[in-house]
C-alpha cells in the first residue's frame, strides 16, 4: 500500500467518523484521568447508554493536561462542536447526558468550554480559559483529541506525512532541517538535536542505533508518559526519521515497568505500523529497513542517564561510564547510537511535517520551540502544560496555574525535578529556557515544575529531595556515592534541630565537589537543591542552626504545641481525638499537652473549633501554660454549641 493509498483510507475513516449521526463521547482515560475515576465514569456512561437506548461512540482518549479537573468527558452531538466537562462523576453522568444528548442542553454550568468549528451558547472555547490561553500545543496537539489507539485517526491529522517527506530526502538534508529548526534536547541537557545526529551520522560502522529514553523517574514528572499514552505514533515517527537520517536499522524504547498503559499502546502502535509497512524492511517501498524493540527499565533513576540507560538495554547493570568516547561514536554494543528523549523525538516528527521555519518562529533565539511541563504542588491547576520557551516563571504559574493554592504566598519553585534548583519569587519573571534557568542555577530537565507556598519549609524540602538522589545513586563514583550521603546526613540533623556552626559552609564545600566531580549527570545535579536553597534562602538554614527555629513550622524537632489557657473551653474535642493521648484535662477544664508524648502530629490543631482557636503551633518560642488542668476562666460557648 502507498502513503498515498494509506492517506486515503485514514482520512476517509476520519470523515466517517466526524459526519456520523451517532453523537460521540470522548473520554480522558490517561493515568490521570483513570486515577481519578475514569473507569467508573466509562462504566456509568454505558450503563446509561444501555439503560435509554442510546446510540453513541465511546472513545477513550488521551490525557488532554488539565489534570486538576478530571475525570473529564467531550460530548460532541452531530453538527456541533466537541463540549468538554470536568470533575465528572459516575452519580453525575445519567443527568449529564440525558440533559445534553435527549434534551439538547450542554448545561453551561458544568462545562469547561467548547472545542471545534461553531458556537455553543453560554459556554466558553476551552483555549480562551487562562489556563489554555498562553500555551502553544504542538507536541501535545492530538492528545485528548484523538484516539491514541487508531493510527488512522493520527494520520488523518498529518501523521506520518513527516516520514513520508523524509524518505524522499537525503540523509544530510534532514539533519540540517533539524539543525534549522533549532530543536534542542528536551531530556534536560539542551543539547543541539542536529549536531547530536550529524555526529552519529559521520561516526564510522553500517551498524547503529536509534534509542528514545522514556525512562521518566523525576518525582511529580509525567510529561512523557502523557504523550506516549495520548500520542504514541508522533513519537515513533520520529525515531523512524532519525534512523533514516543517521543510518540505522535498529532502534530501542526504554520505557520502565512501572507506565503500563504507554507500554500497551507502544506495542499496538507498533503493530499497526508494520500493517501499514511504516516499520520493519522496504519503509513505504524506499528501501529502508528499521525494526525497534521495547526493553522495559526496572526503575532506576540513573537509568535515565545515556550510558547507564545502554548498560541496561545489554543486560548489565545500569551504571554510567565515563565519556569520552560518546555513545555517538561508540553506544549500544559499541556501536554508534543516538539517543534521545520521548518529547525530541515528537519535536521531529512535527518539524519534518510542517518545516524548520515554521518550528522556529516559537521560542527565543537560543531556544526554540514549546516545552511540556508536569506543574505541580501549591498550585491551583495542576496539570501537563506546553508553552513556548522565554515565557516567565509568573505566567506559567499565576497565568496558567491559577496562583497558589488557598491564596497563600508564593514561596519557591523547582524546575528540572530533584536534580534542579528551587528558584525564589524574585525570580518569577525570568523567562524559561536553557540559558536563564541554568545562570539561575537550576536546569531546565526533562520538564518537571514543582511549586511550593509560604508553608513550606525549604530546608526540609532540600531534604526531601537528597534523600531520593542519594537513594537512586548507583555507587560507582565516590563524589555521588559519598558525597549525597554526607550532605543528607547534615540536612537531616539540621532538620532535627541538631545543626551546628560551620555546617552551612560544610555544605557548600560538598555540594562543589559532588558537582565538579561526580561522572554523570545524576550526581553532578544532585547538589542543585542544596546550592540554590543555600544562594536564595540562606535566612532558612540560618534560623533552624542559630535559633533551632523553623520559619514555616514544619520540622517537628523544632515545633511545639500548646493549648491556651485564656482561649480553651475544655470541650474535650482535642483530647478525644488525640492518637497518642497526650492531652489531659476534663469538661470545663483547660487541656495540657504532654510535651512527652506528643508526636506533632498536628491533630489537636486541625480538629479544634475554630470559634476557639486554643491550640497553636509555634518554633523557637515557649509560651507559659499550666502544667495541669485548670478550671476555664470563662465560657464562651459549650462543647454542644
Amino acid at each position: 500500500m502507498t502513503f498515498t493509498e494509506i492517506q486515503k483510507r485514514a482520512a476517509a475513516e476520519w470523515e466517517k467518523l466526524q459526519k456520523s449521526l451517532r453523537p460521540r463521547i470522548l473520554v480522558g482515560a490517561g493515568t490521570c484521568g483513570k486515577a481519578a475515576g475514569a473507569g467508573a465514569v466509562l462504566k456509568a456512561i454505558d450503563e446509561f447508554l444501555a439503560r435509554q437506548g442510546v446510540g453513541a461512540t465511546v472513545i477513550q482518549v488521551g490525557c488532554m493536561g488539565l489534570c486538576y479537573a478530571e475525570p473529564m468527558i467531550g460530548v460532541i452531538k452531530p453538527g456541533r462542536p466537541q463540549v468538554i466537562y470536568g470533575s465528572v462523576q459516575p452519580e453525575t453522568v445519567g443527568q449529564l447526558l440525558s440533559d445534553y444528548l435527549m434534551n439538547d442542553n450542554p448545561r453551561p454550568d458544568l462545562a469547561l468550554g467548547y472545542i471545534g468549528d461553531g458556537k455553543v451558547d453560554g459556554i466558553p472555547n476551552l483555549f480562551d480559559l487562562t489556563v489554555l490561553k498562553p500555551q502553544v500545543r504542538l507536541v501535545l496537539r492530538n492528545c485528548g483529541l484523538i484516539d491514541p489507539e487508531n493510527i488512522d485517526h493520527y494520520i488523518a491529522n498529518g501523521g506520518y506525512s513527516g516520514l513520508f517527506k523524509a524518505l524522499s530526502m537525503s540523509p544530510e538534508a534532514i539533519i540540517e532541517e533539524i539543525k534549522k529548526s533549532g530543536l534542542r534536547g528536551r531530556g534536560g541537557a539542551g543539547f543541539p538535536t542536529g549536531q547530536k545526529w550529524e555526529f552519529c551520522r559521520r561516526a564510522p560502522g553500517t551498524e547503529k542505533y536509534i534509542v528514545c529514553n522514556a525512562d521518566e523517574g523525576d518525582p511529580g514528572a509525567f510529561m512523557n508518559r502523557s504523550l506516549l499514552e495520548g500520542d504514541p505514533h508522533s513519537v515513533l515517527e520520529g525515531m523512524v526519521i532519525g534512523a533514516y537520517a543517521i543510518g540505522a536499522n535498529h532502534g530501542y524504547i526504554y520505557c520502565r515497568a512501572e507506565y503500563p498503559l504507554a507500554l500497551e499502546r507502544l506495542r499496538l502502535a507498533l503493530k499497526q505500523m508494520e500493517e501499514y509497512g511504516l516499520i520493519g524492511d522496504n519503509i513505504l517501498g524506499s528501501g529502508f529497513n528499521f525494526h525497534i524493540k521495547i526493553k522495559e527499565g526496572a526503575g532506576a533513576f540513573v537509568c535515565g542517564e545515556e550510558t547507564a540507560l545502554l548498560a541496561s538495554i545489554e543486560g548489565k547493570r545500569g551504571m554510567p561510564r565515563p565519556r569520552p568516547p560518546f555513545p555517538a561514536i561508540s553506544g549500544l554494543w559499541g556501536k554508534p547510537t543516538n539517543i534521545n528523549n520521548v518529547e525530541t523525538w515528537a519535536n521531529v516528527a512535527l518539524i519534518l511535517q510542517k518545516g524548520a521555519e515554521w518550528y522556529a518562529q516559537y521560542g527565543t533565539e537560543r531556544s526554540k520551540g514549546t516545552k511540556t511541563f508536569a506543574l505541580v504542588g501549591k498550585v491551583e491547576r495542576t496539570g501537563l502544560i506546553e508553552v513556548p520557551l522565554g515565557i516567565t516563571l509568573r505566567q506559567i504559574i499565576y497565568d496558567i496555574g491559577g496562583g497558589i493554592l488557598k491564596g497563600k504566598k508564593f514561596k519557591a519553585v523547582q524546575t528540572g525535578g530533584p536534580s534542579g534548583g528551587c528558584l525564589p519569587a524574585s525570580l518569577l519573571d525570568s523567562p524559561v529556557d536553557y540559558e536563564s534557568l541554568t545562570a539561575a542555577g537550576s536546569i531546565m530537565g526533562s520538564g518537571g515544575m514543582i511549586v511550593a507556598d509560604e508553608d513550606t519549609c525549604m530546608v526540609d524540602l532540600t531534604r526531601y529531595f537528597l534523600t531520593f538522589t542519594q537513594a537512586e545513586s548507583c555507587g560507582k563514583c565516590p563524589p555521588c556515592r559519598v558525597g549525597t550521603r554526607q550532605m543528607l546526613d547534615i540536612l537531616t540533623r539540621i532538620v532535627q534541630g541538631q545543626g551546628k556552626s560551620g555546617d552551612i559552609e560544610q555544605l557548600e564545600r560538598i555540594a562543589t565537589t559532588v558537582k565538579q566531580g561526580s561522572l554523570c549527570g545524576l550526581g553532578q545535579t544532585a547538589p542543585n537543591p542544596v546550592l540554590t536553597t543555600l544562594r536564595y534562602f540562606r535566612d532558612e538554614y540560618q534560623a533552624h542552626i542559630e535559633e533551632k527555629r523553623c520559619p514555616a513550622l514544619v520540622c517537628k524537632e523544632l515545633i511545639t504545641f500548646y493549648i491556651l489557657p485564656d482561649k480553651c473551653q475544655g470541650c474535650m474535642i482535642c483530647m478525644r481525638n488525640c492518637p497518642v493521648e497526650a492531652i489531659n484535662g476534663g469538661r470545663r477544664l483547660v487541656h495540657v499537652i504532654d510535651q512527652s508524648k506528643c508526636i506533632k502530629c498536628g491533630t489537636c490543631l486541625d480538629i479544634c473549633p475554630t470559634r476557639f482557636s486554643a491550640v497553636v503551633k509555634v518554633s523557637g518560642e515557649r509560651i507559659e501554660v499550666p502544667s495541669e488542668p485548670v478550671p476555664v476562666q470563662k465560657a464562651e460557648g459549650s462543647a454542644q454549641d
